[in-house]
């Protein structure tokens, strides 16, 4: 039996540590080569990446149009992957490559059916679909858009996003026994500091919470960004936190909050139920559809809407612990729906 390697190429923008956990059990189950052609790291989010065996990271400033085709040429890929459409010098790639091995289009934007979307619908054939002959997206949301812009049912592939459920879940294996004798009374955030992200609507919805209804939860939250850290006694501010050292906030917490006004997706949210947390979320959050069954996990609240934020507050509040390990229980089994394995899988069936 004859073995034939893949090298599998994704002209990538912004990676992150989760992506990289896809990548290495890509490489490790599969035995392929993974090179990824990456932009710069977010200042607000300065994840520590580096080379690993069998995924290599090249930088995109480094080459111009000409210097990518010459590198295509010598890293022969089986299969290429593509982030969004923004970049035009990933596209005249793709272009090239097209009909010739598979092409795939990542996308997590939903379909919200204004007018800037209905354009590229009719401009589709033109510029995607002459250089793509597949789409990959993190949940029905974004499948409906890809639909819309001329994928069919069969070029179109879920669970794009996956977290590091091995990683996130041995954070659980450390400290379920200590939640199960007390969960710890303190939501807390993870996410940037930026008003569409809503942790000001977080922010605000808990203080009129303590000076309505005083209790003993406090909110911790993990960030950076333009706005400004509110001052409250209940609420702590401990900056960027590296994925690596969570388990010291894991254990000291016990319900994960995510208020954000817009969000594609949401890897987060899927991170904190890997490690068997409760969970709020925000009716715009994308992975709610896979991870957060309101009632069940924890609850869905109104986007920006301080009361509708405040009740689901006081709702889990008002939860005993072995409550909130049950949600959290759920949330792990929820976890379980995507993974590296299932991600690294659903690539390996495109090639």
């Amino acid at each position: 039996m004859n073995f034939v390697r893949h090298n599998v190429l994704f002209l990538y923008t912004e990676i992150s540590e989760y992506f990289l956990a896809c990548c290495r059990t890509l490489a490790k189950h599969h035995q392929v080569q993974v090179y990824v052609i990456r932009y710069p790291v977010n200042n607000e989010a300065p994840f520590n990446f580096s080379n690993q065996q069998k995924v290599s990271l090249y930088n995109r400033k480094d080459y111009n149009l000409n210097s990518l085709g010459n590198l295509m040429q010598n890293l022969n890929p089986s299969i290429i992957i593509c982030s969004g459409w923004i970049d035009k010098d990933y596209l005249s790639i793709c272009k090239s490559y097209y009909k010739k091995i598979p092409t795939i289009l990542t996308m997590d934007t939903h379909w919200r059916g204004d007018i800037k979307q209905h354009v590229a619908t009719l401009l589709s054939p033109f510029l995607l679909k002459n250089k793509f002959s597949h789409a990959w997206v993190p949940g029905s949301i974004q499948k409906q858009y890809a639909k819309k812009l001329g994928f069919k049912d069969n070029e179109i592939t879920l669970g794009f996003y996956s977290c590091d459920v091995d990683y996130f879940s041995s954070i659980r294996d450390k400290i379920i026994i200590q939640k199960k004798q007390s969960s710890p009374k303190r939501f807390i955030y993870v996410g940037r500091y930026y008003n569409f992200k809503g942790v000001d609507k977080l922010w605000q919805a808990f203080i009129e919470l303590q000076n309505e209804n005083p209790n003993d939860w406090e909110l911790w939250c993990l960030g950076t960004g333009s706005l400004d850290p509110v001052n409250h006694p209940k609420i702590k501010h401990f900056g960027f936190v590296q994925p690596e050292n969570f388990l010291e906030y894991a254990q000291q917490t016990g319900v994960f909050v995510m208020p954000s006004l817009l969000e594609p997706w949401g890897v987060v949210l899927h991170e904190f139920a890997a490690m068997g947390f409760p969970l709020l979320a925000s009716d715009k959050v994308g992975a709610v559809e896979s991870f957060l069954e309101d009632g069940k996990n924890g609850y869905i609240f109104k986007a920006g809407d301080i009361n509708s934020l405040k009740e689901k507050l006081q709702e889990v509040v008002k939860l005993s612990t072995e409550q909130l390990n049950l949600m959290g229980e759920y949330s792990h089994q929820l976890a379980q729906r995507i993974t590296p394995k299932i991600w690294a899988d659903n690539l390996m069936k495109l090639v």
